[in-house]
C-alpha cells in the first residue's frame, strides 16, 4: 500500500460487513462483542454482530449520529433532529443528558467523546439548518459534560463535526467540515481545559460527493485517522499527512473496535467495512 500505509494497514481490501443503508454513520464497538451504528436519514440504530445479519435495535432515533460510551459503559448518542445527547439505559429508554448549554438550547450535536475523568464533550454544529426563529445559540461549538451533569461552552466553531483525544488525553482534535476542510488541536490542562489552539492540518475537498472532514479516531501512537475527501485520512501526531485509506464507498466515521482493538470500522454511505491495522486504537476509557 502506498504513501506510508503498509506500516499501518494490515488489511490486503476493506470487507464490507453490511449493505443495504442511506447514509450509515457512529460506529461504536461494544465489549460484547458487536457493533453499533445507525442510518441516519432512517432515523435507525443497527447492531451487528460480525458473520451475523444487522438488526435494527431503535427506530424513530431523530437522525441519531456519533455515539459513545459513559465512564459507567453506557451508550451515549447525539440525537440531531431532537437536539440533544442522551444515554442509553438497561431497560431501554433514554435519558436526556444535554439539551441545552448555560441556559441555550443546544443546535444539532454531531458526535461525542469520553476522557477518563467521566467528562463528555461534543461537537454541536447545525445552526445554519435551523428555523432561525428556533435557534438559541447564535454559534456552533464545542461542549462539555462534566459528571455532575452540567453543560458548557468549551469554544465556538465554524461547523464542528468529528471530535478525538491524544492518547494521553493533552490535545483534543475537532474536524471542521464548511467551509473551509481542516483539523483544529486545542490544548488542554489537566482539568480538560482549553489552554491553546492551533490548526492541526488542511483536508481540502473540490465537493461534497467525496467526502468532506467528518468523524476522527487515534491510534495508541497518537497518529488522527479523519474520514474525509477519498478515503480516511491519517496524519502523523504532528500534522504530517500519511497517507489516504481508499475504501470502496467514501466513509463518513470510523470507530475503532475488535478483541485487540486493531480493526477500524468505517461506515460509509451505503454500507459498513472493516479494516485490519497494525497498530491498537486508543481505548474509550470506561471504569
Amino acid at each position: 500500500m502506498a504513501n506510508g500505509l503498509s506500516n499501518i494497514v494490515e488489511s490486503g481490501e476493506a470487507e464490507r460487513l453490511a449493505t443495504g443503508f442511506v447514509f450509515t454513520e457512529g460506529p461504536l464497538w461494544h465489549p460484547d462483542g458487536y457493533l453499533l451504528f445507525v442510518d441516519i436519514r432512517r432515523s435507525q440504530i443497527f447492531r451487528l454482530t460480525p458473520g451475523e445479519e444487522p438488526e435494527i435495535i431503535r427506530e424513530n432515533s431523530g437522525e441519531s449520529n456519533g455515539m459513545t460510551f459513559d465512564a459507567q459503559g453506557q451508550v451515549v448518542i447525539c440525537e440531531m433532529v431532537n437536539r440533544r445527547v442522551t444515554r442509553m439505559e438497561s431497560d431501554g429508554s433514554y435519558t436526556p443528558i444535554a439539551e441545552t448549554s448555560e441556559g441555550k438550547r443546544i443546535n444539532r450535536p454531531n458526535d461525542v467523546v469520553l476522557k477518563s475523568d467521566g467528562s463528555l464533550y461534543f461537537t454541536n454544529p447545525g445552526r445554519d439548518r435551523l428555523d432561525p426563529a428556533d435557534v438559541d445559540l447564535q454559534y456552533n461549538s464545542v461542549h462539555r459534560i462534566r459528571p455532575s451533569g452540567e453543560v458548557e461552552l468549551i469554544a465556538p466553531f465554524e461547523y464542528p463535526n468529528g471530535i478525538a483525544f491524544s492518547p494521553d488525553e493533552s490535545v483534543l482534535y475537532v474536524a471542521n467540515t464548511r467551509p473551509g476542510q481542516y483539523i483544529v488541536a486545542y490544548d488542554l490542562n489537566a482539568d480538560g481545559d482549553v489552554v491553546g489552539v492551533r490548526h492541526f492540518a488542511d483536508m481540502p475537498s473540490e465537493h461534497a460527493n467525496n467526502g468532506v472532514p467528518d468523524g476522527m479516531k487515534v491510534d495508541v501512537e497518537g497518529r488522527v485517522y479523519c474520514t474525509g475527501p477519498n478515503g480516511c485520512w491519517v496524519f502523523e501526531p504532528d500534522g504530517t499527512l500519511i497517507g489516504i485509506i481508499e475504501l470502496p464507498e467514501y466513509p463518513a466515521n470510523c470507530g475503532w473496535g475488535g478483541e485487540d482493538n486493531r480493526t477500524m470500522y468505517f461506515t460509509s454511505n451505503t454500507s459498513v467495512y472493516s479494516l485490519r491495522m497494525k497498530t491498537a486504537g486508543t481505548r474509550i476509557p470506561v471504569v
